[in-house]
């Protein structure tokens, strides 16, 4: 198939793309790189499916007209901003992009039938204490611009599944990490902690720490985007993955740190769009998609762990 990722040069894009290309797609990739780095997909350019690298914008109009003549069979719509806090900062910019940048990409695959995989958040999601799991029924709570916008993308792409019967569906991976993540600023608590317990440095919790994440290994979440984009099965639909575990960020970084010693309790920078408890139910996706993680969060912070000290050595 022809398939277009937008935000393939991003963390959970480049590891889409690296499945893609191991099915035998024709990919192409766009990003403006304001989160996405062109060292991402580097090993890819010498991949003969590998059909392009465009630097562009989601909203920019005349850059999706012509990258949509490849006639895509799949678009993975995973461009966005994705920093709560600057959403909360700055929400005009969350709002264009998520929202704007959304309509535009929907808009080219409506005109070319091309099969639209939206990539939406678990933080669209009420609080939660279901020890059974937040399933695709749980009430949302657009708790910040960033979770607002991601709503109103979400619901601008069901529209068009109801409207002209687009094929298209919507995804919630919870907190996904691995190798390849920015290990500063949000770049992800996994990434953050190991490499400031690399550093000899502590690592600072926001609040409390009782908060809980259900904590996704990449290539899980990959598969799992993948296979969204393959089945005809989940058109119309919102599917969750997650790992079906949580774990407090207390216990993450005691876990990361094995010392106690070296965690900080710091203020919370935006304790209003805090949820308490993420425990991602994907039963519909194992349903729907055959879908389960099979990566473990003591292997994946290991194997997360050998690829951030691998940078730190060079």
């Amino acid at each position: 198939m022809n398939i277009l990722v937008t935000g393939g040069a991003g963390f959970i894009g480049r590891w889409v793309v690296k499945r893609l290309l191991e099915d035998g797609h024709k990919v192409w990739v766009l990003d403006d790189l304001s989160n996405g780095q062109r060292k991402n997909i580097e090993e890819f350019l010498s991949n003969p499916n590998f059909a392009g690298f465009v630097e562009g914008d989601i909203k920019n109009i005349p850059v999706l007209e012509t990258l949509f003549e490849n006639k895509f069979d799949i678009c993975y719509h995973l461009a966005a901003s994705i920093n709560v806090q600057d959403s909360i900062d700055d929400p005009g910019t969350t709002f264009q992009n998520d929202v704007v940048g959304t309509f535009n990409v929907l808009e080219q695959c409506r005109k070319h039938n091309t099969k639209i995989v939206f990539m939406s958040t678990c933080m669209v999601y009420d609080r939660a204490n279901d020890e059974n799991g937040i399933t695709e029924a749980h009430p949302t709570k657009p708790a910040s611009p960033y979770a607002g916008s991601k709503i109103a993308g979400e619901n601008m792409v069901l529209s068009y599944w109801y409207a002209y019967k687009l094929p298209a569906v919507v995804i919630r991976p919870f907190n996904t990490y691995g190798p390849m993540q920015k290990s500063s600023g949000e770049g992800g608590v996994v990434a953050i902690f190991i490499r400031r317990n690399l550093e000899g440095l502590p690592l600072n919790i926001y609040g409390d720490g009782c908060q809980t994440r259900d904590l996704l290994y990449v290539e899980d979440c990959a598969e799992f985007v993948v296979r969204a984009g393959y089945s005809d099965r989940v058109n119309g639909e919102i599917i969750n993955a997650g790992l079906g575990r949580d774990i407090s960020i207390n216990d993450l970084a005691l876990l990361i740190a094995k010392d106690k010693e070296k965690i900080v309790h710091v203020p919370h920078i935006h304790p209003q769009s805090e949820i308490a408890k993420l425990l991602c139910n994907y039963q519909k996706a194992k349903e729907l998609l055959g879908w389960t993680p099979k990566v473990s969060l003591e292997e994946g912070i290991k194997r997360t762990e050998e690829w951030i000290r691998s940078t730190l050595a060079t």
